[in-house]
């Protein structure tokens, strides 16, 4: 199960920091929990911070249960240490179904 997250940060500063330092920190922590990070960009358009991540939980998990998780993980607040949680204003979560012609499954 494939879930599309999308971040808005406060500032360009901000989500320079975020994708280059932390959530580089999280693709390789977020496997210990058995997510699989499949691409992070960041949105380039106007004024828009965004950061977009493509991940991936196992078929039968929980993706909210695995969330908090890791977010309650020493290994999360060692990914964020130097990050102001408020510099994120707002997360958005879709959770997505490849379709049968997807090359990703």
């Amino acid at each position: 199960m494939f879930q599309l997250r999308i971040y808005t940060l406060r500032t360009p500063r901000a989500l320079q920091q975020y994708a280059a330092v932390h959530w580089a920190r999280h693709v390789v922590t977020f496997p210990c929990f058995g997510v699989h990070t499949h691409g992070v960009w960041t949105e380039s358009d106007g004024d828009a911070h965004r950061l977009v991540a493509l991940i991936s939980f196992r078929r039968d998990a929980d993706p909210g249960r695995i969330t908090g998780e890791v977010m309650a993980s020493a290994e999360f607040a060692a990914d964020m240490a130097g990050f102001d949680a408020d510099d994120i204003v707002a997360v958005q979560t879709m959770l997505l179904d490849p379709a049968t012609c997807s090359p990703l499954h």
